[in-house]
């Protein structure tokens, strides 16, 4: 099966459902499905931590005479 094929069946259901059982079962999994992530790859992820406080601290330089 091409690339092209493949990409095809995830695309299009009625093309997917026209594939026999056999043709099917060699279809690499969707990457759109869901994945399950174990807990420390949810926590390395980017926005997987938790942020409490941010602040910006400005100094204004006071003129002095």
């Amino acid at each position: 099966m091409s690339k092209l094929d493949v990409v095809r069946a995830w695309k299009d259901e009625e093309y997917f459902s026209g594939l026999s059982v056999s043709e099917r079962s060699r279809l690499p999994a969707d990457p759109a499905c869901l994945t399950e992530l174990t807990d420390k790859e949810l926590i390395s992820a980017d926005g997987g931590t938790t942020t409490l406080f941010t602040f910006t601290i400005w100094f204004c330089p006071f003129k002095t005479e």
